[in-house]
């Protein structure tokens, strides 16, 4: 094992520090098992070799009665320790999770770039498993099953070596046998792996839905729906690993009774006073007892290299830097006017891949603005011109290059992230909604269904435009929408963004060409709902359709990452520039 395999193994192993005492229990109940294991062969020869001269007749029963219950007191002590070792790994499993989950909500809008929901979602659910399979190697191969291992090798060579052969007739029934349990339990399986895809699914929108957590302050939320699945998985998978944990009990106190009634029967009918009986019956034990623990020892390294790569992909995850907070002077606001500069901003995305030869890409540069409280301003210019990347640095996904925000006079740094977001309301054409009722979408971010305030949801329903879908829903706003909204139409679930933005209320809104893609019926109520909703806000828009935002305050034409125009919709046909030539591009070919 290589020095970053001992680190991740011992920072692995560090999780089991608070559970000691469960552990001491279950490395003790391991030390049982591998005692019984050696003392069952070493205590048959001389009971059978006693028993055939004839010495204890009268106490015949005792023989099966003390191997019976020494194979109970070793089923016994088997069950306790998995059952032991799998709480711990369990309670590690959960924190594992908890710990990643975190530091997903709460990870820069960059990592989500780099990453993909898939392998989020194979890291925080699927990965976390073969981790914990590094203490079950560890706990059950390198101690039990070692133990046990090396008390019958050493009394199988005192033995007879050449009755080896004989075991070979017994090792079809026990495969008979545990093939019976194992066909019986392939039905809890797949229960467990129903509540591990729900658990994926959770992580999946909130993993795709980023940006509305963040917006709408949705941690709590978010951190509620995971560990209260989590916690439904954890307590599904100690009930799998009960009933898989008395497999190997059960079919090994089968095997011993089986034993036990064929020596019976064997002390019984024999008249011989020799010790062939018992030499023969301790190593036919030994033998039986022997493989399984070699096989697992021989079988320990590859789940110990899955392991290893599974935990430097979760603590990659765990150790991912988080959204940064401004350390000092952090300024609370409580609701702010709506005044935005840019001054002097510039934005430049930054290549992973240090290759000289892949220069580092300006978006942005020398962004000059003043957004008056109130006023509608609208970003319009060709694709790639920087419009998103420079309505993004608003709220704080990604942060400039160069230059300041300043937001009510106050660089936008200086304020708690979470309360900057409460101030902004976002509505994109990439609609985010997630699988859960109307109104819980509506006022997304409250944690308890208790929380949410159903006067204002009416209110913001009613400002989106979407009175006459609710009536229409059995359940009204109770009603659960799908999968990202996929009982709902494109225009009903655009109109359910803007009512989400109407609950939050708050004083400046982002639209990220919100009318995009949309017939014009459904064109016509967005916009109706858009005009609602931008009533005494500031406003930043991205439009492709120039018919939409021509009754905005000012419009401010980008090109290769700079304004290169700046004023109203009449204003800009008279210059006769870009915006100009744009829109009589467009309607020429609306014309067509």
């Amino acid at each position: 094992m290589n020095v970053d395999n001992k680190q991740i193994f011992f920072r692995v192993i560090s999780y089991l520090k608070p559970h000691k005492v469960m552990i001491l229990l279950a490395l003790l109940a391991m030390a049982v098992v591998a005692a019984t294991e050696t003392s069952i062969p070493a205590l048959m020869k001389p009971l059978l070799d006693r028993g055939f001269t004839g010495q204890l007749d009268e106490k015949l029963w005792q023989i099966p009665a003390f191997l019976v219950g020494l194979a109970f007191i070793r089923g016994a002590a088997q069950f306790l320790s998995n059952y032991w070792l799998n709480r711990v790994i369990n309670e590690v499993l959960l924190i594992l999770r908890e710990q990643m989950f975190t530091r997903l909500l709460k990870a820069p809008t960059e990592y989500f770039q780099r990453s993909t929901v898939a392998n989020l979602i194979n890291t925080v659910v699927f990965e976390v498993n073969n981790v914990l399979s590094i203490l079950s190697s560890v706990a059950i191969n390198l101690v039990r099953d070692s133990l046990t291992v090396v008390g019958l090798l050493g009394y199988l060579f005192y033995l007879n070596w050449r009755l080896t052969l004989v075991v070979m007739v017994i090792f079809p029934v026990i495969g008979l046998i545990v093939s019976s349990i194992n066909r019986r339990l392939r039905s809890l399986g797949r229960k467990q792996q129903h509540f591990t895809s729900q658990l994926a699914y959770v992580v999946e929108e909130s993993a795709s839905g980023h940006k509305v957590v963040k917006l709408n302050n949705g941690y709590d939320y978010e951190m509620y729906r995971f560990t209260t699945m989590a916690n439904q998985l954890k307590g599904f998978a100690m009930r799998a690993s009960v009933a898989g944990g008395l497999n190997q009990p059960l079919t090994q106190l089968i095997a011993s009774m089986a034993l036990s009634l064929v020596l019976l029967i064997a002390i019984m009918q024999s008249t011989s006073q020799g010790t062939t009986v018992g030499e023969f019956a301790a190593f036919v034990t030994a033998m039986m007892l022997i493989i399984s623990p070699l096989k697992h020892l021989a079988d320990v390294n590859q789940p110990l290299q899955r392991g290893l790569i599974a935990a430097e992909m979760i603590f990659g995850l765990i150790d991912q830097e988080i959204e940064v907070e401004p350390e000092e002077n952090t300024r609370h606001i409580e609701t702010v006017k709506g005044k935005i500069e840019f001054k002097d901003l510039g934005f430049s995305y930054v290549q992973e891949d240090p290759n000289p030869d892949n220069e580092v890409r300006e978006i942005l540069r020398d962004i000059n603005l003043t957004v008056q409280p109130g006023e509608v301003v609208a970003f319009v210019g060709p694709s790639g011109s920087g419009k998103t990347s420079l309505v993004n640095l608003v709220p704080r996904f990604y942060n400039p290059s160069t230059g300041i925000i300043l937001l009510d006079d106050y660089p936008i740094q200086e304020y708690k992230l979470s309360e900057l977001r409460k101030q902004i309301g976002f509505v994109s054409q990439d609609v985010i909604l997630f699988n859960d009722t109307i109104a819980a979408n509506i006022a997304y971010g409250a944690v308890h269904s208790s929380e949410i305030d159903r006067t204002r949801v009416m209110e913001a329903i009613q400002a989106a435009n979407l009175v006459e879908m609710v009536k229409e829903l059995p359940q009204g706003i109770d009603t659960e929408i799908g999968d990202n909204g996929n009982r709902l139409s494109g225009g009903q679930r655009q109109r359910m963004a803007i009512a989400r933005a109407v609950y939050k209320n708050a004083p400046i809104l982002i639209l990220d060409e919100a009318t995009s893609a949309l017939d014009s019926e459904s064109e016509r109520q967005v916009q109706e709902a858009l005009e609602n909703l931008m009533q005494g806000r500031t406003t930043l828009v991205i439009a492709h359709r120039l018919s939409t935002i021509e009754h905005a305050d000012r419009i401010a034409v980008l090109e290769h990452g700079r304004i290169v125009e700046l004023g109203s919709h009449l204003e800009l046909i008279q210059q006769g520039g870009l915006y100009a030539s744009l829109h009589r591009l467009q309607f020429s070919s609306r014309a067509l």
